[in-house]
């Protein structure tokens, strides 16, 4: 326990003392934050519509054609009622649209889910355009989970997701990398110190860091930004230590695979700065992208958080409904220390 007690001082000390870095990596996550909140919107395609009918008349079946054929829309089939607040909880659905017959008049209903609001302007302002023609009746639109679609409500957890994966994994690899050209890290690898060890050593510093970064994003997200705060911040809390110690540990996992910091840095900024923008539904619905991307997608950790973040931050679903991400998260970690430590090993 002395020996990483030790290493971790050391590592602390490192971290203190670069007083520049310290301060863009406090300040940049806020900067980010604010501008992805309050300044980027997308459009989106392929956006999963459910329709729930209580009678077929040539104008609910005309209407449920131009869903079905529409390149805009993934028909996802007829609902009931009962089932399609699951549907939009659990993520299988977008939209509903609700066609009620009442003698020759059809009242229309669009229930959105509006946690990302990208999706749900679209999917009202075109369902809207194919309702118009189709008939006179008014139609009613319910936003849910985001009622104001704010745009922030999506680009958070996006930002979270970006954040400590590319200061964790840079942070770390180029830590270990320094000690690799100073020539520390052979005398850490002769020395009796097990690899376990030299790894916590570096791991926690970065990981107490990541903790106070996590803490002034969520103040924000939930002051400044005004996200709703009921009922599951324990779990958002929970999840995002998660991914912070997966993000450590890609971290440590790059520092392994080069011998320079500028390598480090390369490697770090390209293979996960771009797949997290990118690949990870941060900024383009996974939905939109071909099959073959979206299958890469799955390898990108941040796609697991962020998909989590917008369901307990937005949705305000309980931790069980993002088992399956946490599952996948989870799962990743020991596959990367295992890889770590192997290295560590045949270098001893």
């Amino acid at each position: 326990m002395n020996i990483i007690g030790s290493l971790i001082k050391k590592e602390a000390i490192h971290i203190v003392r670069d007083k520049r870095t310290m301060f863009i990596t406090l300040v940049m996550p806020l900067v980010l934050l604010l501008l992805f909140g309050f300044a980027i919107s997308t459009e989106v395609n392929n956006i999963r519509v459910a329709v729930v009918t209580d009678r077929y008349t040539d104008v609910t079946r005309q209407i449920i054609q131009s869903l079905d054929v529409n390149s805009y829309f993934t028909f996802e089939g007829i609902s009931s009622n009962p089932e399609v607040e699951s549907l939009l909880r659990q993520g299988k659905i977008d939209v509903a649209l609700i066609l009620r017959s009442d003698g020759n008049a059809t009242p229309h209903q669009i229930i959105v889910d509006a946690s990302n609001p990208t999706v749900a302007q679209a999917a009202v302002s075109y369902i809207s355009g194919i309702l118009t023609p189709q008939t006179d009746s008014p139609i009613i639109t319910r936003t849910l989970y985001n009622p104001q679609m704010k745009s922030s409500y999506n680009f958070v957890p996006g930002i979270m997701g970006m954040i400590f994966i590319l200061i964790c994994a840079i942070m770390t690899s180029v830590s270990i990398v320094r000690e690799k050209e100073t020539g520390t890290m052979d005398l850490l690898l002769v020395s009796p110190v097990r690899p376990i060890n030299i790894i916590l050593g570096k791991l926690i510093p970065y990981f107490i860091l990541s903790c106070m970064i996590l803490a002034i994003m969520l103040t924000m997200a939930y002051t400044v930004l005004g996200l709703p705060a009921d009922g599951s911040i324990l779990s958002v809390i929970a999840v995002s230590l998660l991914y912070i110690i997966l993000s450590l540990s890609i971290g440590l996992f790059v520092s392994a695979m080069v011998d320079n910091q500028v390598s480090a840095l390369i490697v770090s900024a390209m293979l996960f700065m771009v797949p997290v923008i990118m690949l990870s539904g941060m900024l383009f619905p996974i939905d939109n992208m071909p099959v073959i991307l979206q299958g890469v997608s799955c390898i990108i950790p941040a796609r697991w958080y962020i998909s989590a973040m917008r369901k307990l931050m937005i949705q305000q679903i309980d931790l069980m409904g993002v088992i399956d991400e946490v599952l996948i998260m989870a799962g990743m970690i020991p596959v990367l220390l295992v890889a770590q430590l192997g290295k560590f090993n045949s270098k001893r």
